[in-house]
């Protein structure tokens, strides 16, 4: 039968709706025409005065794969004082939602399910995930209910894809190389860490800025990205290459930012937290912001899309795939712990805590510099709302996040508060702009859905999957988009007053180019010199993530989506 979402106002960009009062019809998990009998509409909901939106996308945030499971385990004090203030449910189903292994920097995967779908996010996308570890990442993400899941594998800094490089092979062996390994880590993009700093670091590099080559392999990062960027598109994949670039965290590392827009030679390249990538070395500290530059790049440089990574203050846990920068960093760990890793030849990993502080220079404008990025950026269809989950924030702290930037008001109370040398070398309080509800709706919903290529996804169409999300409208934009009234999982109430009420699987969304299967000739052979797994074991099957119910797989058509 038919569900009827009566009289909603309808915030969906991807059909230039802004606010439009409309019905929505629901038949088996679609979105589909107004039915000629209206007999057939077994359950209505009247959504007068609600808002309407498709279910929100976080296209980066890190929920799966071995250095998650590291920093779950950084901070137990933490699990034991939330499993302490936490009153155990005790409906059916209430041991899925109880979250007495988890702690609110990091949640443990079943808790990130329900605490995104909570807030009105129905999928979430690990964005680094270590091809030899694949397997590891999505066996979470299999454990994470309610919302869909993907994940872009990490090149760049592996072994096998630089001896390529350093051995000058042609661009077609990259790209059957690069499609291989999408369909062995059954991910839907590609992801370059701090291009080949992370394999310099294991031969005792201690930074690699753009035009300078690994010392073992004489490759630089700026010929990483260009063959990289050059085979995404190439291969069709519709999500662009996504790049964390080089020189994380470091005071001057702006100019390296700049550098890398022109890297791909005009080809589709996403810059991913570039709230990190965007310091300057002005005024007394060596350390300022360099919004102001990096936005005027992003606003010009059409080809190339950011989401932010914003810092918001409190604990939580730093977790990269950048171990020669997470080395670096360690010193500043709190509390005091840290884990610096080396994954096989294939990359590597660093994880540590650490707590933002709202009267630390270096913090506060870390703040200011992200907030400044977004409201700097003149297309919300290019910009994108993340914290870099765990690293900048955690996820949950969204709905806070968007009341920054709905509020200007709010957002200036907030900055009067903060370490008064850091509001020196700040802008911020002389941006007036206010994000709307639509520009919200862009950045969380139809924007993300078109850079990563989920076509029924992300907006509200004939046709698209009926993940729903309805809030109150109200002044207090962090309580309105913390609790939404009703979220809509494939057409399924599973969420009500904040509350879910039915527990679900997601699916995991994949690309699958075309590619020659002879490269596997040369792939096992290398496997039996150098790797401790055989070939076939590093692949996964179809059944190893649709398995005893959770989900399934959905393939994305090989298409570049267009900016």
């Amino acid at each position: 039968m038919i569900t009827l979402l009566k009289n909603g106002k309808i915030y969906d960009p991807a059909h230039k709706k802004d606010g439009v009062i409309e019905d929505i019809y629901i038949y088996q998990g679609r979105i589909i025409p107004k039915p000629l009998d209206p007999s057939k509409i077994s359950q209505t909901f009247d959504l007068s005065g609600k808002v309407v939106m498709a279910g929100a996308i976080d296209m980066h945030s890190h929920i799966g794969g071995g250095k998650m499971n590291i920093a779950r385990m950084m901070l137990p004090e933490l699990q034991q004082k939330q499993a302490q203030e936490t009153k155990l449910l005790t409906e059916p189903e209430a041991h899925i939602c109880t979250p007495h292994c988890s702690h609110h920097a990091v949640p443990s995967a079943t808790d990130t399910g329900f605490r995104y779908i909570e807030m009105g996010y129905t999928a979430a996308f690990e964005p680094a995930i270590s091809p030899v570890n694949a397997r590891q990442a999505h066996l979470e993400m299999g454990d994470t209910p309610m919302i869909d899941k993907g994940g872009y594998a990490m090149l760049g800094n592996d072994d096998y894809f630089l001896r390529m490089l350093a051995a000058k092979k042609d661009q077609k062996a990259i790209n059957d190389y690069v499609a291989w390994i999408l369909h062995a880590t059954q991910a839907i993009g590609i992801k370059v860490v701090n291009p080949g700093g992370i394999n310099a670091f294991k031969f005792n590099q201690r930074r690699l800025n753009l035009d300078e080559n690994n010392s073992h392999y004489q490759v630089s990062p700026r010929e990483i990205l260009q063959s990289l960027s050059r085979a995404v598109h190439e291969l069709g994949i519709a999500k662009p290459l996504h790049v964390h670039c080089n020189n994380l965290g470091a005071a001057g590392n702006f100019e390296t930012t700049l550098n890398t827009m022109g890297a791909s030679d005009g080809l589709p390249m996403h810059l991913t937290h570039i709230q990190f990538h965007s310091y300057g070395t002005e005024g007394d500290k060596k350390f300022s912001s360099a919004a102001a530059q990096i936005s005027e790049a992003l606003n010009k440089n059409k080809h190339i899309t950011a989401d932010v990574g914003q810092i918001l203050f409190g604990q939580t846990v730093t977790a990269s795939g950048d171990s020669m920068m997470q080395h670096l960093n360690a010193k500043h760990a709190n509390p005091k712990k840290s884990v610096i890793m080396d994954i096989e030849c294939d990359a590597g990993c660093g994880v540590m805590p650490f707590k933002y502080r709202d009267q630390n220079y270096v913090n506060a404008l870390q703040w200011a510099i992200g907030l400044e990025i977004f409201l700097s950026a003149e297309d919300p269809w290019r910009i994108f709302l993340t914290t870099d989950h765990p690293n900048g924030a955690p996820f949950t702290s969204y709905p806070h996040l968007i009341r920054l930037l709905m509020d200007k008001a709010f957002r200036n109370e907030t900055f009067a508060k903060l370490n008064l040398d850091a509001q020196a070398m700040s802008n911020l309080a002389s941006l007036s702009r206010e994000y709307s509800l639509y520009e919200i709706a862009i950045m969380t919903r139809a924007g993300a859905s078109k850079l990563i290529g989920l076509n029924d996804r992300g907006h509200l169409g004939v046709g698209a999957s009926a993940d729903i999300t309805v809030y109150t409208d109200q002044p207090d934009r962090e309580a309105m988009f913390a609790k939404p009234d009703y979220v809509f999982k494939n057409g399924e109430l599973v969420v009500r007053d904040g509350v879910v009420t039915k527990v679900v699987w997601g699916a995991t969304h994949t690309a699958k180019p075309a590619f020659d299967i002879g490269v596997e000739k040369d792939l096992k052979d290398y496997f039996d010199k150098y790797q401790t797994m055989q070939l076939d074991n590093f692949k996964m099957s179809n059944d190893e993530i649709s398995h005893d119910g959770r989900g399934s797989i959905v393939v994305h058509d090989n298409k570049q989506a267009s900016l």
